[in-house]
């Protein structure tokens, strides 16, 4: 007995590792041509002699682009199939990088959008694919977490890997004219190598991954769904996540907390360089910001790392409660503005969060979130993100108030982490008093 059970647990983790790793590979090709462009745009739009206020238009149609197409495209990829559309946001992406080549305000703007567009993809059809390959292959759900950790443990890894390959190929010669509107070298390598990530990610898609769609399942909380596969058009689908979200608190809970942590992860993003180049006295010289970037990377990994640990012993719902709050606590410290240290030290503090973030999260989707509509709700929970997001680009908010506000979201999803834990508990205790009493009814039977 004690050997069957010894090759079981064995086949069952070959299994795991063996749909992970097909996973880890697509997945990361898809991050890594994320990572190499993200530096560079701004740079390349200021490059190409362009003002403030238009490169500002640009990234305000991208997040809108993200925050409208976004919305009814997960609905398409859970019937139309989420291996399918992880190739789709290949080519979309792809096409987004060799608009970076015109040095057409239209053409950049085209390729605002189509990266909108594959942004929202990034985000939700992989996830959604390894979720539902679980389940295929009927793995513990204890695997599920594991994943999400190392999943977030690489992608940080290929995040500094890209932002070393992209500073030295970016300033490997200088940007030059092929005709009057397409321009070469430069700020425009990181995105060819880009493409080179893309078209591995998309083939590796193809030949690796098996097809899957959102199908009849239920989630834990015991709600039963409808096969979408085959079914309606985009408008439809869109309609019946949006009315399966709105029927089930724990989706709202989620959606809200997923909106509010990662709006204040695209702030920081946004904020953190001014607040620490106003720290800064004449004449002292540049910060070192890949350094700063490659610390912030090694924190999220620590993060993550701390997660697989952690998870062993805490349920995911009771570690969102404490890592939000710590969270709040290190936007808290930055607000403050007390001094440059002090102020670092609180940015280190919210990547470790955002590094434990990312599989929690996955995890809790994972177990809340019906699979027929999974990518789909994905989706429509970026729609109040781009909105924070959009916010906080068009207005002009100083680095303090913007980690102040950070600061707030922070404990507001730490206050509704708690309200959905809570719930998640009742609903677990209940679940077993259920199976408890069946099982004595069946004994009394019997």
């Amino acid at each position: 007995m004690a050997n069957f059970s010894s090759i079981f647990w064995g086949c069952l983790a070959l299994c795991a590792a063996m749909t992970f790793r097909k996973y880890l590979f697509v997945y990361l090709l898809a991050t890594l041509s994320d990572w190499l462009q993200g530096p560079y745009v701004y740079a390349l739009y200021s490059d190409y002699g362009f003002e403030q206020h238009e490169i500002a238009q640009l990234f305000v149609a991208g997040f809108g682009s993200s925050m409208i197409f976004g919305s009814f495209v997960g609905g398409i990829a859970d019937s139309g199939g989420r291996k399918k559309f992880v190739i789709i946001f290949a080519l979309v992406y792809l096409g987004s990088c060799i608009t970076k080549h015109f040095r057409n305000y239209s053409m950049l703007m085209l390729g605002r959008l189509l990266g909108g567009v594959s942004t929202s993809l990034l985000f939700s059809v992989f996830e959604a694919w390894l979720i539902k390959a679980h389940a295929d292959a009927e793995l513990p759900k204890q695997c599920l977490p594991k994943s999400f950790s190392w999943a977030a443990f690489g992608n940080s890894a290929v995040a500094i890997l890209a932002g070393l390959v992209a500073n030295k190929i970016a300033h490997a010669g200088p940007m030059e004219p092929v005709t009057d509107v397409i321009y070469k070298g430069g700020f425009l390598n990181p995105f060819d190598l880009a493409i080179v990530s893309l078209i591995f990610c998309a083939g590796g898609a193809f030949f690796l991954w098996d097809e899957n769609y959102g199908d009849t399942g239920e989630t834990i909380s015991g709600e039963r769904e409808t096969n979408a596969k085959g079914k309606g058009k985009w408008h439809s689908a869109l309609k019946n996540a949006l009315t399966t979200t709105l029927r089930n608190r724990d989706i709202v809970l989620c959606g809200v907390i997923s909106s509010f942590f990662e709006g204040s992860m695209y702030i920081f993003v946004f904020m953190w360089t001014p607040l620490l180049k106003a720290f800064r006295k004449e004449g002292e010289g540049d910060l070192p910001f890949g350094l700063i970037f490659a610390t912030f990377m090694v924190c999220c990994m620590t993060g993550s790392s701390l997660f697989s640990i952690l998870v062993e012993k805490f349920p995911v719902e009771k570690l969102g409660i404490a890592v939000f709050a710590v969270a709040a606590f290190g936007m808290s410290i930055v607000a403050l503005e007390i001094n440059d240290t002090v102020s670092f030290l609180g940015m280190n503090l919210f990547e470790i969060c955002v590094g434990m973030y990312f599989p929690i999260m996955g995890t809790m989707k994972g177990g809340i979130v019906p699979e027929d509509k999974r990518a789909a709700i994905y989706n429509l929970y970026r729609i109040p993100l781009n909105f924070i997001v959009l916010f906080s680009l068009l207005t002009d908010l100083t680095p303090r108030f913007s980690f102040m506000l950070n600061a707030t979201m922070l404990i507001i999803a730490t206050v509704l982490q708690a309200v959905l834990s809570k719930r998640r508990l009742e609903k677990t205790v209940n679940i077993g008093s259920t199976l408890e009493g069946i099982t004595q009814n069946e004994i009394l039977i019997t």
